[in-house]
């Protein structure tokens, strides 16, 4: 049996820190398991857990600490949103991939570094070399016009690279869930949308959500202990309409029940599984520990995470 992870604190590195370009480094199930084993993926998961935690019995409205660093890493994301409407899909006859996403994308990726700079002291200046590869891989794959659960973890671990420096720090936790993460799911739906990005390595229906997996885990916490939503309260319409606004769980229901046509239990029975469960608490914890076997411990996913000196390969 898989235990459930536990919150673990970041260790921010000391100066003077040698920065590197992260690579790609697994490519076999001896690396997932050596990776799995590693402090260096304990300490990740920590910290997703740490998120999980910060987010606990939350709405996405609750008034939180707000720092100077969370609000540009916000407006960052808001001008990525922004260059979407600037960059209109082609007329194009293949259903998913619409090619306008490269544009969108190479302009992403010539931004990225000034971008990155706005969150930096001076001092840590020299981290964008290490910090940019995980940003410009957070949003899709621009030659496959793609995008799944490797992306999403991508950006996890740029946050955690962030926490690595000392940018990001306990007290934004609930700030980096609620304002930053919510931001960064507006964004990739409008990406998923107007550029048709194909799933990337979908299980189909067999898969939790084509695309996401971190929002279920936040959105799951958020909902613990709630006086009258259940987990059976995903099919319940009024509630859908009322709450998914505050609550990220209910907002990947509603964008699910949106863009997929039929019963509920056939296009998503995962999903449909999880709502049989009695509380939020096992929900929460179930999918921390699906998310480390899932997606943590499969090689499609992890050949395309990166390793470097704030992320150790071990």
């Amino acid at each position: 049996m898989t235990p459930v992870p536990h919150a673990e604190k970041v260790p921010v590195i000391s100066p003077p820190h040698h920065f590197q370009t992260p690579t790609k480094i697994i490519t076999s199930d001896d690396h997932i398991r050596r990776f799995r084993d590693s402090p260096t993926a304990k300490n990740f998961l920590g910290f997703i857990v740490s998120l999980s935690e910060s987010i606990r019995t939350h709405k996405l409205s609750d008034p939180c600490h707000v720092s100077p660093v969370t609000t540009s890493i916000v407006s960052i994301l808001q001008t990525l949103i922004q260059s979407v409407d600037q960059i209109p899909p082609l007329e194009q006859s293949s259903r998913y991939g619409n090619l306008a996403y490269r544009d969108w994308h190479v302009r992403m990726t010539e931004h990225a570094d000034s971008f990155i700079l706005q969150l930096l002291p001076h001092e840590l200046n020299s981290a964008t070399v290490e910090l940019t590869p995980y940003f410009t891989d957070s949003f899709g794959n621009s030659s496959r016009i793609d995008y799944g659960t490797g992306h999403e973890t991508n950006f996890a671990a740029w946050l955690y690279c962030l926490a690595r420096l000392g940018v990001i720090v306990e007290e934004d936790y609930q700030a980096v869930v609620s304002r930053v993460f919510v931001k960064y799911m507006e964004l990739m739906r409008k990406l998923q949308l107007v550029y048709s990005l194909e799933p990337a390595g979908s299980h189909g229906v067999w898969g939790l959500d084509d695309y996401h997996f971190l929002p279920y885990v936040f959105g799951a916490s958020q909902l613990i202990d709630h006086k009258y939503m259940k987990p059976k309260s995903i099919h319940n319409e009024d509630i859908l309409e009322n709450f998914a606004k505050e609550y990220m769980y209910l907002q990947c229901i509603e964008f699910i029940r949106k863009v997929k046509k039929g019963p509920f239990a056939e296009h998503s029975p995962m999903l449909d599984d999880i709502s049989g469960v009695p509380n939020w608490k096992k929900v929460n914890s179930g999918l921390l520990k699906m998310y480390k076997v899932e997606v943590m411990e499969k090689v499609p996913i992890m050949q395309h995470f990166l390793f470097g000196s704030l992320i150790k390969w071990e």
